[in-house]
């Protein structure tokens, strides 16, 4: 997920010590039937603390999801900026504090999941208790594993996306169709790619990385120092040959994720990437991307990973939260979703265990357009590694690609 926006935590600052009332335990909570959870969550507010860099997904959130939950359950959503270490640094003082949060949900996944786990700040396992939840898919181990981690009812699935390369087919005739065909191609090719310095990139270069070793299987399971350290040094070598014909010769790369979509969209680079598989064609849609952006997945593969929601241990509205999670996993609302029109993200749901009218809702849904159908991608999806390989990634390409330190020898 993307680093903390700044404004969740002066909203915290703000907020803090403002309320008297004592958080609830779990059992307090999860030990109500949904009658009672329905009961007492109609007409509470719930704060979603969830990162809004991205128009559509915020459109979604707002136009249509807030006024929805406000119609069936009376619930005010507040939509709050913030992810990351600093929400979790946030929930931890809270947690140390025993003060109630003021959150009530979170919009989570991978390294944030690990940490707020470790310092005991979700609810618990919840998802059971979802009415909606007998319709997840969590027989696969893409939406019920969150980088290595069994979410254990922890965190509700909420959707399913895959890695992708998106490049201008009207500047890039035959882009490089797998890993290894990559740095030829950049040579020949310079000053067309970069890699953003944050969690789409980092996913990139764990793909990468995974390719280089030949064999994915080696990063399943817990982090193995020897595995990282033999194929990150191979990933820094390959990286800083190619890097002096990356964008401005590998002199800078960007912090986010939107100034790479910015460079691709006037046209200063001829690619970019996206963890969601269908990116491509909202954004050419909103007339963002030029309508000659194209999106695949390169060979042997990349990665495919779920997004989460939680509930705050000590949230003041924890059933209010439930109740919004519960409709955020309805048919209604992934199907709104999955529109490549609206979002374009991937359903978490087992589709067999729909109503047949309404499974059909699902596959008459608009065809992408830009990017390849979800069926063509399913051989070339790679699960995520441990949280620990992202976490070293971060700081590793900062030291050896960006400051340009020498990598130390095996």
């Amino acid at each position: 997920m993307k680093k903390l926006v700044l404004s969740f935590l002066g909203l915290l600052g703000l907020l803090s010590g403002c309320g008297t009332d004592q958080p609830r335990t779990p059992q307090q909570v999860l030990g109500q039937s949904w009658a009672q959870v329905e009961q007492a969550g109609q007409g509470q507010p719930v704060t979603m603390v969830m990162w809004q860099g991205d128009p559509l997904i915020n459109q979604y959130m707002n136009t249509y999801v807030k006024p929805e939950v406000q119609r069936r359950y009376g619930i005010d959503l507040q939509l709050v900026a913030g992810q990351g270490a600093g929400l979790v640094q946030t929930l931890a003082a809270e947690q140390q504090a025993g003060q109630p949060s003021e959150a009530d949900m979170v919009w989570i996944n991978g390294e944030t999941f690990y940490q707020l786990r470790q310092v005991d700040a979700l609810l618990g396992p919840f998802v059971e208790k979802l009415p909606n939840a007998r319709l997840l898919d969590l027989q696969n181990p893409f939406i019920n594993t969150d980088f290595q981690q069994p979410i254990a009812g922890m965190e509700c699935p909420w959707g399913n996306v895959q890695f992708n390369f998106i490049y201008d087919s009207a500047r890039v005739a035959r882009p490089p169709r797998s890993f290894a065909e990559l740095p030829a191609y950049l040579q020949a090719h310079p000053g067309q790619f970069t890699i953003p310095n944050e969690f789409t990139g980092m996913t990139l270069l764990k793909s990468w990385m995974m390719a280089l070793s030949g064999n994915p299987a080696l990063f399943r399971g817990k982090f193995d120092e020897a595995v990282y350290k033999q194929w990150s040094d191979e990933l820094w070598r390959v990286i800083n040959a190619s890097k002096p014909y990356f964008w401005k010769q590998g002199q800078t790369f960007p912090e986010q994720l939107a100034p790479l979509h910015q460079l691709f969209a006037n046209g200063e680079v001829a690619f970019t990437f996206s963890n969601n598989d269908a990116e491509v064609d909202n954004k050419v849609n909103q007339k963002v991307f030029p309508a000659t952006a194209r999106a695949y997945v390169p060979l042997p593969g990349t990665i495919q990973n779920s997004h989460y929601l939680g509930v705050v241990r000590g949230a003041r509205h924890p059933e209010a939260a439930l109740l919004v999670i519960n409709f955020l996993i309805s048919p209604e609302a992934q199907l709104k979703k999955m529109d490549p029109n609206v979002w374009g993200d991937h359903t978490v749901l087992n589709l067999v265990a729909l109503p047949a009218a309404q499974r059909q809702q699902f596959e008459r849904l608009p065809s992408r357009r830009y990017a390849p159908r979800r069926a063509a991608l399913q051989g070339l999806a790679l699960p995520e590694p441990d949280p620990e390989y992202m976490t070293r990634l971060f700081k590793d390409f900062r030291t050896y690609v960006i400051e340009g330190h020498a990598v130390p020898a095996s």
